[in-house]
């Protein structure tokens, strides 16, 4: 165990973080998402929800405040009734981490194509549907 890292970051995360470079991007994928069919650097993180590890990975990771978007979510497939509420919870936890950073909204299809150029995919447990978030590391000042 190491001091000021959040416990619900197992070690193999943390390692990805530290070695992932500006601009590179990481997913936090739900329970439901191709992650392994999609990319070969993917991290397990069974059982645990997309909330308390977005908020415990931006503690360590600053975003890209010269992108255009700091992350990205993928977009509600036309037709499908599905409202995602997690959406909301994801806002607030990147706003109290970056108040300037702003969150962009990818069709399926594009979202999974952006998803393999990405670092590194975290399966979670999360349950919501919708529930991916793509996060683009930045600089520390």
């Amino acid at each position: 165990m190491l001091k000021k890292i959040p416990k619900i970051l197992s070690p193999d995360l943390v390692h990805a973080l530290m070695k992932m470079g500006h601009g590179d991007e990481i997913v936090l994928a739900d329970a439901n998402f191709p992650g392994h069919s999609l990319h070969a650097n993917v991290i397990r993180c069974d059982g645990l929800g997309i909330p308390s590890l977005l908020d415990a990975i931006l503690e360590l990771l600053p975003l890209d405040p010269y992108a255009e978007h700091q992350a990205a979510l993928m977009s509600v497939v036309p037709g499908d009734p599905v409202v995602p509420q997690i959406w909301d919870t994801y806002r607030e936890i990147v706003a109290r981490h970056d108040a300037s950073a702003q969150i962009a909204f990818e069709e399926r299809f594009d979202f999974y194509e952006r998803t393999k150029s990405a670092y590194a995919i975290v399966v979670t447990g999360e349950e919501a549907l919708y529930g991916n978030i793509l996060l683009k590391k930045g600089v520390i000042g």
